[in-house]
């Protein structure tokens, strides 16, 4: 059989780590954009952290969703477990993008 949560509050739970991961991902992504084309200022090194991060949060995913299932976790809990690097990448870029533009841009 597929991918079932074992309630609803699970699976609730999931679908608002994945809605927040997409949010902050397109402020990101929009805000790192921005500062390409020079709209805002960005730290010389923003190219490069944008691609690392991406290698580090995959391996970090892998690892958590590898101890998950090595634990007995359900399935909701291994996509859980995996989302969370991503998430915490998100929300600290978001923060860190816009903490930096309204800084600089006062």
């Amino acid at each position: 059989m597929g991918f079932l949560p074992n309630n609803m509050a699970e699976a609730t739970r999931l679908w608002v780590q994945v809605a927040q991961i997409a949010i902050e991902s397109q402020m990101v992504i929009g805000m790192r954009l921005a500062g390409m084309m020079g709209f805002l200022p960005q730290h010389k090194n923003e190219s490069h952290r944008m691609v690392q991060e991406k290698f580090d949060a995959a391996q970090e995913a892998g690892s958590a969703m590898m101890t998950a299932m090595t634990r007995g976790a359900s399935p909701d809990q291994v996509m859980a477990a995996a989302l969370r690097p991503y998430g915490r990448r998100t929300k600290a870029n978001a923060r860190r993008l816009t903490r930096a533009s309204v800084k600089r841009g006062s």
